[in-house]
């Protein structure tokens, strides 16, 4: 914990209190919440930070793309646009976002739609001549003025919300009692080799509702890396030393996975979402071969040459349990 979390520690009561205080009028009513007479599934978290919405997302996607009409609303975060804006495939991501670019560009036939007010958002959505029978909510489980009917709650293996306090000491977006709005909670980025004891041992530290669900989910790494027309195998990169650029509110998997490979490689780090200066892209361009994250690609790949640029695909994956969440998630839908 750095010196300026630790000085902020006395404001940690006043956060906690007006966060659950939200909460309690929300959950009582006296704050209004409109919920919906079609699914609408809310991704989400506690904390700050990446915790592999996107990647579920994306699951999400590829589970129910062929069973209903599909749309994804997001915020659109760091977009220099207002209100609700329709993805298109020649959209950019000052324009809408760099991960709803990242659905549209993988799924083009799924619609897919940004604005900061959920409500208007799934109005506009539903007003559409080819409505959404089922609406995905990425990154809502604060938004408490729409009330999903199904909420996934994700929590990082390395950083879990029942180990942390809000924020600004802690990254908790409101307190740990907020989990209980969740139908399912996955932790996420686990290790691949996580033992059953030590899953035991999470899901008692968790302490989870009867009701609740909770299960364990890896990132898997594509084999190949990607640009706009070509794929090449990750393992050739031990041939050719690369800079890898990211964006990201956690690089250290990524960085620890390339690592075990033995690849030979320069990290150059930004925050996340950010938003590269023409100077930052003109020093990029000096290095000769960059590997970058699928999102981070969304910005900065209009300012490179297709053989400069390549992104490296992931995947959430399940841990011995996808049967359970897609069982429940096609039930719900199909409620």
């Amino acid at each position: 914990m750095n010196l300026l979390r630790k000085i902020l520690l006395p404001i940690v009561p006043v956060y906690y209190f007006v966060t659950w205080l939200r909460n309690k009028l929300y959950d009582s009513g006296i704050k209004k919440s409109v919920s919906y007479d079609f699914p609408v599934i809310a991704v989400g978290n506690l904390s700050v930070g990446g915790t592999g919405k996107s990647p579920m997302v994306e699951y999400l996607i590829k589970l129910l793309k062929d069973e209903v009409i599909l749309a994804t609303l997001s915020r659109g975060y760091k977009r220099e646009t207002k209100g609700f804006q329709l993805v298109q495939i020649n959209s950019t991501a000052k324009e809408v976002g760099d991960e709803p670019l990242q659905f549209k560009t993988k799924f083009k036939n799924v619609t897919v739609a940004v604005d900061a007010d959920r409500r208007n958002g799934i109005s506009n959505l539903r007003n559409q001549e080819i409505s959404p029978e089922v609406i995905l909510l990425d990154d809502a489980y604060q938004h408490r003025k729409v009330k999903a009917g199904f909420y996934i709650l994700l929590t990082p293996y390395y950083d879990l919300y029942s180990d942390d306090i809000v924020l600004p000491t802690g990254d908790l977006r409101e307190p740990r009692s907020g989990a209980d709005r969740a139908d399912i909670i996955i932790v996420t980025k686990c290790p691949t080799t996580i033992s059953s004891e030590l899953k035991e041992s999470i899901t008692k530290k968790m302490n989870i509702k009867s009701t609740q669900i909770l299960l364990f989910a890896t990132i898997d790494y594509g084999s190949d890396i990607i640009n706009s027309s070509r794929e090449r195998s990750v393992s050739s990169l031990k041939d050719t030393p690369f800079t890898l650029v990211t964006g990201i509110a956690n690089p250290k998997p990524l960085l620890e996975y390339y690592s075990s490979l033995g690849l030979d490689f320069t990290h150059i780090n930004y925050p996340d979402h950010h938003n590269f200066t023409e100077t930052e892209l003109d020093q990029l361009k000096k290095h000769d071969y960059i590997v970058t994250t699928e999102k981070d690609y969304m910005r900065l790949a209009p300012s490179f040459s297709e053989e400069k640029l390549w992104y490296q695909p992931i995947e959430m994956k399940f841990i011995d349990d996808q049967n359970v969440f897609d069982t429940r998630i096609l039930e719900y839908i199909k409620k």
